[in-house]
């Protein structure tokens, strides 16, 4: 199978690659997204990467950069901002054309290409959304790592299954040590979808988004990409809250990042947290306030049990949740429709 994954990525996220690297403006669309690709933003290459070492061409689009469309559009004689990405799927010929943003393109886009292109179209969802069939019909199936928005696509009469985030061990290699080591810290955002004052308060350092965090002692900006990996690296304990839309269900990306790059993660407790980890042995949860601080106060204070459950973690982690797992089940999972 022949995959193109679209990608959108925040605004932050490409302001701080603008920021950091001016040298793009003389760079070749390839050597600009491949240096984009390398700085391990999101989910970065990480689908096109291991679905490649399976045997099938895979390739990615950044479809909201789009200074770097236009680049493309310039190297191939097309200057309509609209018809760029349309021409990128064309010459492509994708067999399966995977959105990890359901919104962008967008289902008008997706029914126009339909006309053009024999693909199979997967969307993915991890956040907050309108339910409403008419913006969905483009999709031959959606997958999420919400296990209770599988049924909630299904009862729109649109195809769902269910399908984990994880951690690419490849990131293993872009790890350095830092001169500081910290206690317990928290890498994120805050926003109208999340409630993580519990967080703010007992973590000793924080980085992230939103204007809530900012006002904290403890921010020290923003981190993103190799530099929030290396932040965590470097910390003793990641701590991790999930959005309000999770409801029981744990599914971040923080879970595998934290725990793949050996930091010892305490999360908020869901569900189906067992099917992910030992609670105890693997990784540890809080329920309360309360059982957030005992438990940071006592594993900072305890570093040898504290290292235990870190490396145990990351063994659990390297083992069961790595990208190149996940796209072996991206596959079976994609072979029931196809």
């Amino acid at each position: 199978m022949r995959f193109l994954i679209l990608d959108t990525y925040a605004r932050p996220i490409l302001a701080h690659f603008a920021q950091n690297h001016p040298e793009t403006r003389s760079l070749t669309y390839t050597a600009e997204l491949k240096l984009l690709l390398g700085q391990l933003y999101g989910t970065a290459d990480f689908y096109a990467k291991n679905l490649r070492l399976l045997g099938h061409p895979a390739q990615d689009i950044i479809v909201n950069y789009e200074a770097l469309q236009k680049k493309w559009g310039r190297e191939n004689n097309i200057y309509f901002w609209q018809n760029i990405l349309e021409r990128q799927i064309l010459d492509y010929k994708p067999d399966i054309l995977y959105c990890q943003n359901l919104f962008s393109p967008g289902n008008a886009f997706l029914h126009k290409i339909k006309k053009n292109v024999k693909a199979f179209i997967v969307g993915q969802v991890a956040s907050p959304m309108e339910f409403n069939h008419n913006l969905l019909t483009s999709y031959d199936l959606i997958l999420t790592s919400f296990p209770h928005f599988v049924d909630r696509f299904k009862n729109l009469g649109i195809k769902s299954e269910y399908f984990r985030i994880a951690f690419e061990e490849t990131v293993l290699q872009s790890l350095k040590k830092g001169k500081k080591e910290y206690g317990a810290i928290f890498v994120g955002g805050f926003s109208k979808h999340h409630h993580g004052q519990w967080v703010m308060d007992t973590a000793t350092d924080i980085w992230g988004y939103g204007l809530q965090i900012k006002t904290s002692p403890k921010y020290h900006g923003e981190a993103w990409g190799i530099d929030m990996y290396n932040l965590l690296y470097n910390s003793r304990i990641s701590l991790n809250r999930h959005i309000d839309v999770a409801e029981n269900y744990a599914n971040n990306m923080r879970l595998f990042e934290s725990t793949g790059v050996g930091a010892m993660l305490i999360t908020d407790y869901k569900d189906n947290l067992p099917e992910l980890f030992k609670i105890g042995t693997e990784i540890e949860t809080y329920r309360t306030k309360k059982e957030l601080v005992e438990k940071v106060n006592y594993y900072l204070a305890h570093n040898k049990e504290r290292a235990q459950i870190a490396k145990s973690g990351q063994k659990r982690t390297l083992k069961e949740h790595t990208y190149i797992k996940r796209m072996t089940e991206l596959l079976k999972i994609l072979s029931k429709y196809l």
